[in-house]
């Protein structure tokens, strides 16, 4: 893809650090990587209504939901995963310059397609939490009956099962949903977003 010399940037009178004063929180984007069924949805809702409690304007961009819109005209083939990403982080980066917390879960099997995302938001506020749960335990959870069928062959190319999953290197924190619930998982990224201040202008 290339960008014709002629598109240019156009900056607007009110910036991101204006939104987020005006929110009294920053913006950033909050990346949740693993597998299907580790629990990544479980806590990005139960996230984002906690948050919504405490009035930080978050929106959360599931794989599943950008995939019936955005990205319907997208496979699971290498390339088309990786495009998926890409236009997932530009949307990203567009929220957060809107002032939003973004909250995102996505399978994001590949260390390359995640470090992407990464590199995109350089110098910004950004954190991938890989919520771990081995693949025996997705299969046996398996509440799509997904796992089910990638094993009968239906489903090709699916993470865990016919396509592999890199686990990150450095994230900025690991959920192990075989030991942490729900609950404990989103106190634990509460208390990261604290920590980073986050959640309050400073």
């Amino acid at each position: 893809m290339i960008m014709e010399n002629h598109v240019i940037w156009h900056e607007g009178y009110v910036k991101r650090t204006d939104r987020n004063l005006l929110n009294n929180h920053k913006s950033g984007l909050v990346w949740f990587t693993g597998l299907s069924a580790s629990g990544k949805s479980m806590i990005v809702h139960n996230l984002e209504k906690e948050l919504f409690i405490q009035g930080i304007r978050t929106y959360v961009l599931d794989g599943d939901n950008v995939r019936h819109g955005l990205n319907a005209n997208l496979g699971f083939s290498r390339e088309d995963r990786k495009e998926n990403l890409r236009r997932i982080a530009e949307v990203s980066k567009l929220f957060a310059d809107a002032g939003i917390l973004v909250l995102a879960a996505f399978i994001s099997p590949y260390r390359e397609d995640r470090e992407y995302i990464r590199e995109r938001f350089k110098g910004d506020n950004f954190f991938e939490i890989y919520v771990k749960c081995s693949v025996e335990e997705c299969e046996r959870r398996d509440p799509k009956g997904q796992y089910k069928k990638a094993r009968a062959g239906i489903i090709k190319n699916y993470t865990g099962i016919s396509a592999p999953y890199e686990e990150p290197e450095k994230p900025d924190m690991v959920i192990d949903t075989e030991i942490f619930d729900v609950e404990s998982s989103v106190a634990k990224v509460l208390e990261l977003l604290k920590k980073s201040n986050i959640l309050s202008i400073k």
